[in-house]
C-alpha cells in the first residue's frame, strides 16, 4: 500500500524493499612504482561490503571486543599493526603479546565473516604483468586499475541482490583517504567509470553518488577493508594463507560456488603471474 506525504510517494509493500549496501575498500601496501627495485609481486586492493542494517551490529562488536577486559586496545586497527616487529608510537596493540594480538585478530575478522550478508571482493593486481600492459604507466593507473575490477564487481553484486529481492538494490563506495593529488586522480577515475557506455563496460547503474574519501581511523569499515586486504596481499606475497583461510568464505561467490572472478579478481586478465 502506498501512502502519501507532502507529495512524496512511499510505498510500504514487500516488494519493494530496498537496502543500501556500502563498499569500504582498502589496499594492501603502497602501489609500487613502475622502477622500483624488487616490489612485492602482488598488489591489492579489497573490499568489504556491508549492508545498512548490519553496519551498527559490526561498529557494536568490535566497540565490545576492544573493550574486552584481555585486550583493552584503544585506537585504529590496521593490518601492520599486527606485525611482532611493530613498535608504531601510534600501535594500540603495543601493550599486548604476540598470542593475545593473534586472538584479537581472530576475533575481528570473525565479526564479519560469521554475517552471511556481508562479503569480500578484492583484486589481486600481478605487478609485473601490469607494468607490462600499454595502460598501466605507473603507480596511480596501477592503482585505478586494480580498483576497476572491485567497483564492477560490487555494481554485479547489487545486480545479483536485486534480482533476489525482487527490486533494485542500490550502494555507495567508500574509500580510505590517501593524499590530495592522488585523491582527486582517484575521484576522476571513479567518475569515468560511472559516466561510461560500452558493449563491453560495465553500466554502474545500482553505484550512487561519487567516491566517498575519509581518513581511516574514522572509519570501521575502512578498517576491517584494510585487514581483508593485508590477510590477502600476505598469502599472495608470501604464501602464508593462516588468515585469508579466515575470510575465504566470505568472498562473493558464482553460482557454482568459486569465488574466481567473481570475488577474487586477478589482473590483467591476460599474462597474470
Amino acid at each position: 500500500m502506498a501512502a502519501y506525504t507532502d507529495g512524496i510517494v512511499i510505498d510500504h509493500s514487500a516488494e519493494a524493499v530496498i537496502t543500501m549496501h556500502f563498499l569500504f575498500i582498502d589496499e594492501s601496501g603502497t602501489p609500487p612504482k613502475k622502477d622500483k627495485k624488487d616490489p612485492k609481486p602482488y598488489f591489492v586492493i579489497a573490499g568489504v561490503t556491508i549492508p545498512e542494517g548490519q553496519w551498527h551490529g559490526i561498529c557494536s562488536d568490535l566497540a565490545q571486543l576492544k573493550n574486552d577486559a584481555q585486550f583493552r586496545v584503544r585506537g585504529e586497527i590496521k593490518w601492520r599493526f599486527f606485525g611482532p616487529t611493530n613498535a608504531d608510537r601510534d600501535n594500540p596493540l603495543m601493550h599486548l603479546s604476540d598470542q593475545q594480538r593473534a586472538l584479537f585478530r581472530d576475533k575481528f575478522f570473525g565479526i564479519i565473516t560469521r554475517r552471511n550478508s556481508v562479503k569480500i571482493i578484492a583484486c589481486v593486481a600481478s605487478v609485473a604483468s601490469c607494468y607490462r600492459t600499454t595502460y598501466i604507466t605507473d603507480d596511480e593507473t596501477l592503482y585505478q586499475y586494480t580498483y576497476k575490477p572491485v567497483s564492477e564487481r560490487f555494481q554485479y553484486y547489487l545486480q545479483d541482490l536485486g534480482r533476489t529481492a525482487g527490486s533494485e538494490q542500490f550502494g555507495i563506495i567508500v574509500a580510505d583517504h590517501r593524499g590530495r593529488k592522488q585523491d582527486e586522480a582517484f575521484r576522476r577515475h571513479h567518475q569515468r567509470l560511472l559516466d561510461q557506455n560500452g558493449i563491453f563496460m560495465a553500466q554502474y547503474k545500482n553505484v550512487l553518488e561519487s567516491i566517498f574519501l575519509t581518513p581511516s581511523h574514522l572509519s570501521v569499515g575502512i578498517q576491517f577493508a584494510d585487514m581483508v586486504a593485508g590477510a590477502i596481499g600476505r598469502k599472495f606475497n608470501t604464501g602464508d594463507g593462516t588468515c585469508y583461510s579466515m575470510i575465504e568464505g566470505s568472498f562473493r561467490r558464482s553460482p557454482n560456488g568459486t569465488p574466481d572472478g567473481y570475488g577474487l579478481v586477478k589482473m590483467p586478465t591476460m599474462g597474470w603471474k
